[in-house]
């Protein structure tokens, strides 16, 4: 891998290779875009097969941060951490402090969250050496669980891409299909059942499918036939990549919005979808109430706050629809142009974000 040639094409700032030999540490902190602000996201433990397939996932992650954090009207950036290791067994004390200090060391260029593999504990340990991380405990100030945060965005986010849809953002006798009934997906029911909307849920645990039934009076169906049920919203909440060749013909929904990241096989579904009429609401925009809601730890969490700004996502959506209609081009590229032209006018005003002793992580105190 050309590292260099990829980060100039790219755009991205810095790369940072951590390792610590008596914890075990191997760690890359990418560091995308700071024109916006500090660079936040989360730290993300996976057995990768390679240090360069680490490497690539690291600044992946770290770019879709960037486009989330701006689409969200988040004064931050994006970046992202993998650290290399199985997180069932190769966890340590020692390990996420030293990575603490490596974070400590960028001076607030970077602030880490919970991801993939990693958890509030581990997010502990690394505030035991920094200030610059999020999703601590609440002992600490912390916002707690997210899920239902995000839930709630994608709720309203989904009302505002049903408006697009249908002219109205009543979800009363919609059905919605729900794939995965997960922790966030769970909230979302609730939601969905309290405003009245029929729902069909799907997932390989089937007491998270049962609890459904019984909560909110759901259809159970099988993971494979989801695609194919009549509905009018699907809303894919587990794995990424539904969207694609196979489940595109089976569609009867005339919406796609759902908390599941990367829906989206490949872009070119997002404009086979688009010309075949289906709402799609990118997924790394409907689902951003989880950094919204950790962001506003930044500031010394106010739970009232961080839900005015989560329910803020409906009029996100609504411009995404209307860039979309007004261009004639996929929601995916609208939402992507929309971020692109807030990080661009900022641009103009300010450059990368240095620490010059004034932080945002001042207001904690």
């Amino acid at each position: 891998m050309e590292i260099f040639k990829y980060l100039e094409k790219y755009d991205y700032e810095q790369v940072v290779l951590c390792q610590d030999k008596e914890s075990g540490l191997k760690a890359i902190i990418a560091i995308h875009d700071t024109t916006l602000g500090p660079a936040l996201g989360g730290t993300r433990m996976w057995t990768y097969a390679t240090e360069e397939a680490a490497i690539e996932d690291a600044l992946r992650l770290a770019k879709g941060m960037t486009y989330k954090n701006a689409a969200a009207g988040l004064n931050l950036g994006g970046g992202k951490t993998v650290i290399i290791g199985d997180p069932r067994k190769d966890k340590n004390e020692e390990m996420f402090r030293a990575f603490g200090r490596y974070i400590q060391g960028l001076n607030g260029r970077y602030i880490t969250a919970e991801d993939v593999g990693t958890t509030v504990a581990d997010m502990d340990l690394i505030h035991e050496e920094t200030d610059y991380v999020t999703g601590i405990s609440p002992a600490f100030g912390s916002s707690g669980n997210p899920s239902p945060v995000t839930a709630y965005g994608v709720y309203v986010g989904m009302k505002a891409a049903a408006k697009a849809a249908f002219g109205t953002d009543s979800l009363e006798g919609k059905v919605v299909a729900v794939q995965g009934v997960g922790n966030v997906a769970y909230h979302l029911c609730k939601h969905l059942h309290e405003e009245g909307a029929q729902l069909i849920v799907t997932d390989i645990n089937k007491e998270a499918v049962q609890r459904a039934v019984e909560d909110f009076g759901a259809k159970a169906v099988d993971p494979d036939e989801i695609y194919g049920v009549e509905c009018d919203i699907y809303a894919p909440c587990a794995l990424g990549a539904t969207v694609n060749d196979d489940t595109i013909p089976q569609l009867k929904a005339k919406v796609i919005a759902g908390s599941a990241n990367n829906q989206l096989k490949e872009e070119r579904h997002g404009d086979q979808i688009h010309e075949m009429g289906i709402v799609y609401a990118p997924d790394y925009v409907i689902n951003a109430g989880g950094v919204i809601n950790v962001a506003d730890e930044l500031y010394g969490y106010n739970a009232e706050r961080a839900m005015k700004k989560v329910e803020g996502l409906y009029e996100t959506i609504d411009r995404i629809m209307e860039i979309s209609k007004n261009e004639g081009i996929p929601t995916y590229i609208a939402a992507d142009r929309m971020a692109e032209e807030r990080i661009a006018k900022m641009r103009q005003s300010r450059s990368q974000f240095l620490q010059n002793g004034h932080h945002i992580l001042s207001r904690r105190k």
